[in-house]
């Protein structure tokens, strides 16, 4: 299904608003008493910065915003602070399966985008890029050594999916 350019600015502006507060969720159990909280706190800054972009965005182009907002702000945070709780490896398996999502979610729209709207295309190319650095960050820090790896990353994925595929309409 073709997705329009709004969906996608509000779909997207959602996913980094997410990002923050997964990362917020993280940090909060974590703190910086890890080895990996620097590298949190780096991503969670770059995806402060997608999400300024998509906020100016939303406003220049007159998007709404997801009304569903409020419940992934609760539903980021607590995944985040779940995640962190069984573990830092857990945490690091909860961002590569974000980012992994993502990445597939990323270069969908810039398949459908081509060059129709130069702007938001090379934002989303950006951004992509960006999530797959934050990927590697995760699976280098031991994303895959995490407790039941393959049913976290695939449950945290598919919950994910859900929440890209209500965003763009709510």
């Amino acid at each position: 299904m073709m997705e329009t350019r709004e969906a996608m600015v509000r779909v997207n502006q959602a996913g980094e608003f997410g990002a923050i507060r997964i990362y917020a969720g993280q940090l909060a159990v974590m703190g910086d008493r890890t080895a990996i909280s620097g590298e949190i706190v780096t991503m969670a800054q770059q995806e402060a910065a997608h999400r300024e972009r998509f906020d100016a965005l939303l406003v220049e182009r007159g998007v709404r915003p997801t009304a569903l907002q409020p419940l992934w702000s609760a539903a980021g945070f607590a995944l985040g602070a779940a995640t962190a709780l069984i573990g830092p490896e857990a945490a690091m398996a909860c961002t590569a399966a974000i980012e992994t999502e993502i990445d597939r979610h990323y270069t969908e729209q810039l398949e459908q985008l081509g060059e129709e709207d130069p702007e938001l295309s090379a934002m989303i190319r950006e951004f992509r890029d960006d999530e797959r650095e934050h990927r590697d960050t995760a699976l280098a820090a031991g994303a895959e050594r995490a407790p039941a790896y393959p049913v976290l990353f695939n449950v945290i994925r598919m919950g994910c999916r859900m929440a890209i595929a209500v965003s763009k309409h709510i």
